[in-house]
């Protein structure tokens, strides 16, 4: 479990994901993660900074890694078990892209596909990139707390 508080808004990393499981592989293409959410996130939306998000009435899903490629610092993953499936969604695909712009900025590049079930069509507003988002800010000012800790000594 990540649990890194970060200064500035007092939000952890595992005030998102509570856990991350690795559970069949070694982190390579084919790799299965299970995430679990706290008990806060997953039964009701919260409101973090200007993000409004969470997990929307599921405490866990796992993923497997489809694709990877580190030379385009990109990653593929769907859904296999639980999360969004319990939603209706028959397919959920998440694909994040770390463009280096230079030695200090990047852009992240975050797409979702997926399929749900016509009768839960109404859920679809959750295919979201709000947590992923989320997670990147806190990442950002991380890196940038600990490269100024770095400047001053």
């Amino acid at each position: 479990m990540i649990q890194t508080r970060h200064a500035d808004t007092g939000t952890c990393w595992y005030d998102i994901v509570d856990k991350f499981e690795l559970t069949e592989d070694d982190g390579g293409i084919g790799t299965i993660l299970k995430l679990t959410f706290p008990p806060v996130t997953s039964s009701l939306f919260i409101k973090l900074s200007f993000l409004e998000f969470g997990t929307p009435g599921f405490t866990d899903y796992k993923e497997k890694f489809t694709k990877l490629d580190n030379e385009k610092h990109l990653k593929e993953a769907e859904v296999i078990e639980g999360g969004y499936l319990e939603l209706g969604f028959t397919f959920h695909r998440t694909r994040v892209e770390v463009i280096e712009m230079d030695s200090d900025t990047c852009i992240l590049r975050t797409t979702i596909k997926y399929d749900v079930k016509e009768e839960a069509a109404a859920n679809s507003s959750y295919a979201t990139i709000d947590a992923v988002a989320k997670l990147a800010e806190l990442a950002k000012n991380h890196l940038i707390k600990n490269k100024a800790s770095k400047d001053t000594h």
